[in-house]
């Protein structure tokens, strides 16, 4: 699976249950380091949403991480706590944020 392929699911899950973005007003900013990594983002606003490639201006969390850990957390292979204390993950900006951000996903 690429990372193309990968918001596609995302932004399938978030179709199929609305509700998990309907309070929600974040920004996420991804650094994926490695082969076929890159910048991505993700926007929610209270209901809409934007997921896409390149850096936001202003992100409320940046999440750095390499692919093959991103994948092997989204397959929930990779405990994202487990990760975040290995320093697999690493977290800048509102941790709050970067928790709901698993609630979503998860």
């Amino acid at each position: 699976m690429t990372i193309a392929e990968l918001f596609e699911n995302l932004k399938a899950q978030i179709a199929a249950n609305p509700a998990k973005i309907a309070n929600l007003k974040a920004s996420y900013q991804f650094e994926l380091t490695g082969e076929g990594g890159g910048v991505y983002h993700a926007t929610f606003d209270n209901g809409t949403y934007e997921l896409g490639e390149g850096p936001l201006p202003n992100p409320g969390c940046t999440i750095t991480i390499s692919v093959a850990d991103f994948f092997a957390l989204l397959e929930r292979k990779l405990n994202p706590m487990a990760a975040f204390m290995s320093g697999k993950l690493k977290v800048r900006g509102d941790m709050g944020m970067a928790m709901k951000l698993q609630q979503l996903i998860g």
